[in-house]
């Protein structure tokens, strides 16, 4: 346990941030299944819905440094190659 004012007021912004980043990565997952889902229904503008959605959470992460930003990059683009291998495997184009 810390002992001076300084270490314990250390460990409870360290507390407050790791409470907060822990969020912020939930509300990535959650994003990331409801896009997934979106994708396995085969709902195409739900889909678009959602990877919006998930673009958000992620950039937001990002810059709060909760995740770096390749990783970021990694994920958002992982994604996106997703959703257009299944406009391609319906034979639509993205415009649509």
């Amino acid at each position: 346990m810390p002992i001076t004012r300084s270490a314990k007021k250390a460990l409870r912004k360290s507390l407050k941030r790791q409470k907060e980043n822990k969020i912020r990565k939930e509300v990535i997952k959650r994003a990331k299944k409801e896009f997934l889902r979106a994708l396995g229904e085969k709902n195409i503008e739900k889909a678009k819905e959602c990877l919006s959605l998930y673009y958000k959470a992620v950039d937001k992460a990002m810059k709060s440094k909760v995740i770096k930003k390749n990783t970021a990059s990694r994920l958002k683009s992982k994604m996106a190659k997703k959703l257009k291998s299944l406009l391609v495997k319906e034979g639509l184009s993205e415009e649509s």
